[in-house]
């Protein structure tokens, strides 16, 4: 991977990681979903700036991933858009005040070696 598609990379991966950082800002405004409101809530999804935003940033992370499979083998690619999950799970605990127990830690090591191992030699 050339420098000019890693960043590409990892901005596909920043988008990503912004886009569920707005899905869940604007699902909890939403609040819990069960039978009696869940037309409500998928009505709701429209009006919901956060979700839109969310949205977009999905939308632009596809484009800059689109962009790169014109250019990196998808056997490659594929799999190091895991990264997502890293950052996923440290958003949560950061911003989300989720805990983080050390089996999730030890995911998180494995996926960040598995990447490694699959953008350092093509």
């Amino acid at each position: 991977m050339t420098f000019q598609e890693f960043a590409f990379f990892l901005m596909s991966i920043a988008a990503g990681t912004a886009g569920q950082f707005f899905l869940k800002t604007g699902a909890q405004k939403l609040g819990r979903v069960n039978t009696g409101n869940f037309l409500g809530h998928v009505l709701s999804i429209a009006t919901t700036p956060e979700l839109l935003i969310g949205l977009v940033f999905y939308g632009v992370g596809a484009v800059l991933y689109i962009l790169l499979l014109t250019r990196v083998k998808l056997s490659v690619l594929g799999p190091a858009v895991a990264l997502q999950y890293i950052f996923a799970v440290l958003m949560g605990k950061f911003i989300f005040d989720e805990p983080i127990p050390l089996t999730r830690v030890a995911g998180m090591g494995l996926i960040i070696c598995g990447v490694i191992l699959l953008i350092s030699r093509d």
